[in-house]
């Protein structure tokens, strides 16, 4: 009966261990990286989207809204490898920017930074946006854009998306989404909204998973075969190489036919007669060798 007892409890230790484990892998290695469904402040959320400046690319279907910072290379590398695959499953991507402010009198912003910001949130500028993620943080100068500080006007609107920012971290917050950057606001097919602190690449293969969009996406150039090239006409040139030239047509030599008309066949009316080759002739009888002569001193032949 004791060593029952023993192995009994031997048995309940080893099951909750493999129990605890499992989900502890569970936890760690899927729920962890799952967006969390807003259930709570939905409409002040809502609101605070509704009312913020974006840009974006272009294009209807659902929106999708990416929130994040300039120096923030989660965000750069989220935009770079997930924007065309979400387009191509009908969503429209809404980029935000923010200034970050000052922390314990240390500045995370540069004065190109808010100028920049400041512009976006006014001009709701694509190209720009795409000028600025283009170039390195340290060489943007913000040349052409008027200075947000020193400015009333442009420094309100730097500090708005700071506002911004600070309700929504709290409003979802309150609602259980983890404080990060990228941070990804959109409704799923049910209407249900979503958020997710996209920070890890494992999370974004659940976006992808709400929208039916593809995991990859393969230009067209090298998915759709095109036109046959018709005889004659140069083919498309790979990108970056010239362009074949144009040469003039070679004039045909004189008995020959152009290049690229059939040659006639021979006795057609209208071509003209090829005389016949001639064959030279022996002579009947060989020349005689020259026979030699003396003059003088000297024999000549």
């Amino acid at each position: 009966m004791r060593r029952f007892l023993i192995w009994s409890a031997l048995a309940v230790v080893i099951g909750l261990a493999i129990a605890g484990g499992g989900y502890w892998a569970y936890w760690n290695f899927y729920a962890r990286f799952q967006p969390v469904t807003v259930a709570r402040n939905q409409a002040e959320i809502q609101r605070l989207l509704d009312e913020l400046s974006w840009v974006s690319e272009g294009g209807g279907g659902q929106p999708l809204y990416i929130i994040g910072y300039r120096d923030s290379a989660a965000s750069q590398r989220y935009e770079r490898e997930e924007t065309e695959k979400l387009r191509a499953g009908g969503v429209e991507v809404r980029v935000v920017v923010f200034a970050r402010p000052d922390r314990e009198g240390q500045a995370l912003s540069t004065g190109a930074e808010r100028a920049t910001v400041a512009e976006l949130w006014l001009s709701r500028d694509w190209s720009l946006y795409q000028r600025w993620t283009a170039t390195p943080a340290a060489n943007w100068t913000a040349a052409g854009i008027p200075a947000a500080d020193g400015n009333l006007a442009r420094s309100a609107v730097v500090d708005a998306s700071r506002t911004f920012v600070e309700k929504l971290t709290d409003l979802l917050r309150d609602a259980g989404v983890p404080t990060g950057y990228p941070l990804v606001i959109w409704r799923d097919r049910e209407g249900f909204m979503k958020a997710c602190a996209c920070s890890d690449a494992r999370s974004w293969a659940f976006i992808r998973d709400d929208f039916d969009a593809p995991d990859a996406v393969v230009p067209a150039a090298l998915d759709e075969p095109g036109d046959p090239v018709p005889p004659g006409v140069a083919g498309p040139a790979a990108p970056g190489s010239l362009p074949y030239p144009t040469l003039p047509r070679i004039p045909p030599v004189d008995g020959q036919a152009a290049p690229g008309q059939p040659v006639p066949p021979a006795g057609a009316p209208g071509t003209p007669a090829t005389p016949p080759r001639a064959t030279p002739t022996r002579p009947s009888q060989p020349t005689a060798p020259p026979q030699p002569t003396q003059q003088e001193d000297t024999t000549f032949f």
